[in-house]
This record gives C-alpha cells, sequence and structure tokens, in this order.
C-alpha cells in the first residue's frame, strides 16, 4: 500500500485545492456577513459549495489519486462518490447557516463545528468506503478518533474565521491553516487504513478514477472558478458600507429640503365667511336674517328729511310749519353754497 504514487504532487495539488476552496468560501461568507435576506443565504450556499466541494471533497479525491494498493485494483462506486459529495457540501452548509444564523454566538460555533466535523468525517470515510479493491480493509480505531477530532476541531475553527475574518490578508491566512486541517484529516485517517489482499482475485466493479473522478473534479472545479470570478467583480464590504453610507446621506439630504420647501410654502386662506362679518354683525346691506333690506336707506333719509341726494327738504315738519297767518307761504329758492334764502313777495 502506498499512498504517494505520484509522488509530492498529489498532496500539494490536494493541499492548494483545499486552500483554494477554503479561500473562496471565506470570501464568500463575509459577503454574507454584508448581506440580508435572500441575498445572505445565496452568499452562503456559495461558501458551502467552496469549502465543502472543493476545500474538502476535491481535495479528498484529488489525495487519493496518489493512493495504490499493490497487487489489486481500484475503482469507485460511483453513486456513493456522488452521495460523498452531497454530504461535505450539505453539512458545511448546515453549520455556516447556523453559526451565520444562530442568536447565541458561542453556543451557535460550537454546534456547527460539531455537526460539521462529524460530516466531513462522514464523507471521508463514505468516500473511502466507496472504493472497490480485491481485498479486505480495515481501519485502526485510534487513528480513526483522531481524524474525527482533527475534522471537529478544523470545522470549529472554520467557522470562527467565516465570523471574524473579513480582510483579504487574514482571509489568506485562515486559508491556509484550514487547509492544513483538511489534508492532515486525511491523510491521518488513511495512515489508520489496512488492506489484506484475496486470495483469489476477481472481477473489481466500479468506475475507473480517471474516467470518473477527473471530470468530476473538473466540474466541481470549474464551479469554484465561476463563483471566484463573481466575488472579485462583487463590490467588497468597505465598499458596500460606504455605498450605504452615501445613500444614506443622501436620503438625509432629501428630507431636508422637503422640509425646507414645506416651510416656504404660503399658508392657503379660508373660505369667505357667509352670512356675518368677522364680529358677528350682519353684512352691509343684509338683516339680520340674511334677506336683503331693500328701501331700508331711503326710508331712513325721508324719515331725516333728506332727498335722495341727501340734501334737506324744505317744508318738512323738521324745519318748522308755516306761520299761521293765513297768508300764503314765501317762496325760497336755493341760495349760493346750499343755503336757503327767502325773497318776500312784493
Amino acid at each position: 500500500m502506498n499512498h504517494f504514487t505520484q509522488g509530492p504532487l498529489t498532496p500539494i495539488l490536494a493541499y492548494v485545492m483545499s486552500c483554494m476552496g477554503s479561500m473562496l468560501g471565506l470570501r464568500l461568507t463575509a459577503q454574507a456577513n454584508a448581506s440580508t435576506g435572500s441575498s445572505r443565504a445565496r452568499w452562503l450556499i456559495g461558501a458551502a459549495i467552496s469549502i465543502g466541494g472543493t476545500g474538502i471533497w476535491v481535495m479528498h479525491f484529488i489525495a487519493m489519486m496518489g493512493f495504490d494498493v499493490e497487487g489489486t485494483e481500484i475503482r469507485y462506486d460511483v453513486p456513493l462518490t456522488v452521495a460523498s459529495a452531497l454530504v461535505a457540501v450539505v453539512v458545511v452548509g448546515a453549520g455556516l447557516f447556523l453559526v451565520s444564523f444562530g442568536r447565541a454566538k458561542a453556543l451557535a460555533l460550537l454546534g456547527g463545528g460539531l455537526l460539521t466535523g462529524l460530516g466531513v468525517a462522514a464523507m471521508h470515510y463514505m468516500g473511502m468506503y466507496a472504493m472497490n479493491m480485491s481485498a479486505h480493509v480495515t481501519y485502526d480505531p485510534v487513528f480513526v478518533g483522531a481524524s474525527v477530532v482533527i475534522a471537529v476541531v478544523a470545522a470549529t475553527v472554520a467557522l470562527w474565521f467565516t465570523l471574524r475574518v473579513r480582510r483579504a490578508l487574514a482571509i489568506t491566512g485562515a486559508a491556509l491553516i484550514m487547509g492544513v486541517a483538511v489534508a492532515g484529516m486525511h491523510y491521518t485517517g488513511m495512515f489508520g487504513m489496512s488492506v489484506q489482499l484475496h486470495t483469489a482475485s476477481g472481477h473489481v466493479a466500479g468506475a475507473d478514477a480517471l474516467s470518473f473522478l477527473v471530470p468530476l473534479m473538473t466540474v466541481v472545479s470549474l464551479i469554484t472558478l465561476t463563483m471566484l470570478l463573481m466575488v472579485i467583480l462583487s463590490p467588497s464590504q468597505a465598499e458596500m458600507q460606504e455605498d450605504a453610507e452615501l445613500m444614506a446621506r443622501l436620503e438625509m439630504r432629501r428630507q431636508a429640503a422637503e422640509s425646507a420647501q414645506t416651510l416656504r410654502a404660503p399658508v392657503p386662506a379660508g373660505p369667505p365667511a357667509q352670512g356675518r362679518s368677522q364680529r358677528g354683525r350682519p353684512p352691509q346691506g343684509l338683516p339680520e336674517q340674511g334677506r336683503p333690506a331693500h328701501g331700508r336707506q331711503e326710508r331712513g333719509r325721508a324719515a331725516q328729511g333728506l332727498n335722495e341726494q341727501g340734501r334737506p327738504e324744505y317744508g318738512r315738519p323738521e324745519y318748522g310749519a308755516a306761520p299761521q297767518t293765513g297768508g300764503p307761504l314765501p317762496r325760497r329758492t336755493q341760495a349760493p353754497y346750499g343755503r336757503p334764502q327767502q325773497h318776500p313777495r312784493g
């Protein structure tokens, strides 16, 4: 049994893929932490595919490309291998959602780390069980337990990084650490594996690694590169914060302008008073009941001895009655400046 049939190529390539998947996943979780609603959920799903798909599953089977057992060929069970990839993505996604949306941060982190670590370990041994060979495979419980502990610790640290890491340099350092943890978990479990060949070698069922694993890993890698381009083209958290602050300032200016315009607007005049004036008196020409007082002004003038032009009318009782002499009344004419003048008859 040899774990490095391709030399250092397979472990180095597996570590690089693990670091790339972890780096992209941390970058996506940073975008998710700066988003809300459905956009946040989409970023977390992308992070689960990156960490679980590329950072863990692709790394595992690249390392398996360098594994060889002398005396038997190795083939892979296709449904079980695909199921192991789905398990990796689902458990990582569950941990990310639990930590991201959990209210109790410490409890959510520990629970998410335990769930994700056990899921990653299950993916690893499911992938190992998917190998078909003409041999009997056993595992050392000590190495199995150590690999599970490493998986749980690595998953908890990775989820902690998703909550704390924001800058590019910190994300790079965290991805390097996560790559070491994932590769360490894989090779710890592999070193606890023992193989006993069957005496009679027969036909081994399953798909060849080159015809099945290589195309599948290529598809997953292309999906990872596509998401990487999406992250590069999307605004960073600092840019999103600057845009939010700019929009807030513009909204405040708009509200201030609307308030100033409202204060400068003229107050509309009320409807004209009908029936009575402001002091409660009826308007001119209308009695208390609101009907026009026709002829009232003329009757008042007549009572005061005035004609229609407001001048005094002579011969009215106000100017005295005619003398009781029995003679004719004296003729009166209009003197200059409106004063009456008597002209006695000859």
